[in-house]
């Protein structure tokens, strides 16, 4: 028979008469055992939302869609979030985020820069609005929410109900915590003691280099590890019974940057590993599904659980935590977690109405025509093949930067540049080209820079962004969706050098790959000078590539590549792939082209 309370009551007085029974007869009664006291709890975390309030891409104008038919937005969640709370009591709940959170859509975007909310009377911004109605109770500093200058964070930090953390994030004068570094939350209990938890919020390092223009001299980002040795005592002495840490920081204890920071980029398995004290890790940045994941922690050898939900609200993460009462203090059980897809619900219709006003606004803006094109060009084959789409971004940035280098002292040196297929659907039709096309090649926020370097330099950096591909024998099938980010490497981390004329060997060995390296038609001399036309991303150290982050910068510029693309056709009006299209490099083997 299932146990409940029914059933647990009246097996409970069959069992008292008993013993009433046997005391009769002189048998010795039993002593009560005192039942311990419980109480469970639930953490939800979602992170790296990157702007996305609705289940919307802003860049094809239509609802999100991918091969696995994820779902994407704040108002998915929304649904989720208040299933949850249904099912374990609002008051058995808490929601925090693990940062980025306003960059990434069109809505965002337009949020910052086109209608900033630092104007004067400006708006709230769409994802403070979403995040209030739902009821976060705290979220961590990402690294991208500085790409729009520290006064549109400090805003949207003024906007938000529930506080951003940062712990790491440090004014540069006083190297005081410039954000608050935790937040304590109080659960009540049926038995009078509440439960004290505190919410540990640490950010990217890396910060300090991708946002260089925005923190320089003003914020310091020291490493993860530290930062949480220092805290989490303390959260401890305050009378913290859980200690959950909120980390825009990926597990993997690997960078991307190389060694421009002494400091790891994704640490928060170290930081589980190395620091004492800690119950669980909501994890971010990486944009990797990790429903669960235990690190056993060193000095204590207790496990550690950590989860990320994947990007942009696609799944959100539980944290269920069982505690007992112990030597007059609430001690942590066990705990577990899970992740939850947000493709199984329908938007909350309340964050639907809300906020509809500001998507249609958007729409409207993405909408808009900056002039036509007369060919339709497409990133679809861009990862193997040297594609006009991805020569018209390179051919932007090659004259804009020959236009800021005019006059000067590098003005007869000759312009090269680097881009990456950010996108395999970006697409650029015959016929109209709206801010949605050219924002589509675009989605990050880079800025533009000019870096000198040599030949022999620019030859490592092609042969280190060849490592992209997986090697392939001569006469071996090639299956284009197999030949690519080897070794993990992403999209954005391959560049297509313009201006250059190279071969990649793919039957070679990472390393050895660039062959017939040429610049206008000679081979390319070791000890000639080339200004790079590089985003600031890859100049400051973002993928590691070699020499270009300590290269000296001739120029830089504060728009966005995205809003240079666009005022460029504006500006000629016709994108003609005839003006600036040619194929430079392509994949070989033992010199035998493989398209």
């Amino acid at each position: 028979m299932p146990l409940n309370r029914r059933t647990f009551l009246g097996t409970s007085a069959v069992a008292g008469a008993g013993a009433a029974v046997a005391g009769a007869v002189g048998a010795a009664p039993a002593a009560a055992v005192p039942r311990a006291k419980r109480y469970s709890f639930t953490v939800m975390g979602t992170t790296d939302l990157h702007g996305n309030v609705f289940n919307w891409d802003y860049f094809t104008d239509r609802e999100f869609d991918d091969k696995a038919h994820n779902d994407v937005g704040l108002a998915k969640i929304s649904t989720l979030v208040d299933r949850v709370r249904e099912e374990k009591g609002r008051r058995n709940t808490l929601l925090i985020d693990a940062g980025d959170t306003i960059q990434g859509t069109q809505l965002s975007y337009y949020y910052a820069k086109v209608d900033p909310i630092t104007a004067r009377r400006g708006p709230v911004h769409p994802m403070a609005q979403a995040m209030n109605a739902i009821g976060y109770d705290a979220a961590a500093l990402g690294n991208h929410e500085f790409n729009y200058g520290i006064p549109v964070l400090r805003k949207f930090q003024e906007q938000c109900d529930f506080p951003l953390l940062g712990a790491n994030a440090l004014d540069a004068r006083t190297l005081r915590p410039a954000f608050p570094p935790y937040s304590m939350h109080r659960l009540c209990t049926p038995y009078g003691r509440d439960v004290r938890v505190a919410v540990l919020g640490l950010t990217n390092p890396g910060i300090a280099i991708w946002d260089k223009a925005n923190v320089s001299g003003k914020m310091v980002f020291p490493g993860l590890e530290e930062q949480a040795a220092k805290w989490v005592p303390k959260l401890r002495s305050m009378g913290a019974d859980v200690v959950i840490v909120s980390a825009h920081s990926g597990s993997s204890g690997t960078s991307s940057y190389g060694d421009q920071l002494p400091y790891i980029e994704n640490a928060a398995g170290l930081v589980a590993e190395q620091v004492p004290g800690i119950d669980a890790i909501l994890v971010g940045h990486a944009h990797t599904e990790i429903p669960e994941y235990r690190v056993t922690n060193k000095e204590t050898g207790k496990d550690v659980v950590l989860s990320e939900p994947l990007k942009w609200g696609q799944r959100l993460t539980l944290f269920d935590f069982d505690l007992v009462w112990s030597k007059g203090r609430w001690t942590v059980e066990k705990v577990g977690a899970q992740v939850l897809n947000s493709n199984t619900v329908e938007e909350d219709p309340r964050i639907v109405k809300l906020l509809g006003d500001e998507h249609e606004k958007v729409v409207a803006y993405v909408n808009q025509v900056i002039g036509t094109s007369t060919a339709v060009m497409s990133t679809a084959d861009a990862p193997w093949k040297d594609e006009p789409i991805i020569d018209l971004i390179n051919h932007v940035q090659a004259e804009t930067v020959k236009a800021a280098l005019a006059g000067g002292e590098y003005a007869s040196l000759p312009v090269l540049s680097q881009a990456s297929c950010f996108s395999r659907t970006a697409r650029i039709p015959a016929g109209e080209v709206t801010i949605k096309d050219a924002a589509g090649l675009y989605p990050f926020e880079n800025t533009l820079e000019a870096r000198l370097l040599t030949g022999a330099q620019l030859k490592e950096y092609l042969e280190y962004s060849a490592r992209y591909y997986v090697q392939t024998p001569a006469g071996a099938p090639v299956e284009p969706a197999k030949l690519t980010n080897a070794g993990g490497t992403p999209d954005y981390n391959y560049d297509a050098v313009y201006g250059l004329s190279y071969e990649i060997d793919i039957a070679k060995p990472a390393g050895s790959r660039i062959v017939n390296l040429s610049f206008q038609g000679k081979p390319l001399d070791p000890a000639a000078r080339f200004v790079l036309a590089v985003n600031n991303y890859r100049a400051a150290g973002g993928g590691a590539f070699p020499h270009v982050a300590a290269a000296k910068q001739l120029w830089a510029n504060s728009d966005e590549i995205r809003n240079t693309i666009i005022q460029w056709v504006k500006a000629q009006g016709t994108v003609d792939p005839g003006g600036f299209a040619s194929v430079d490099w392509k994949l070989t083997r033992d010199g035998v082209p493989v398209f």
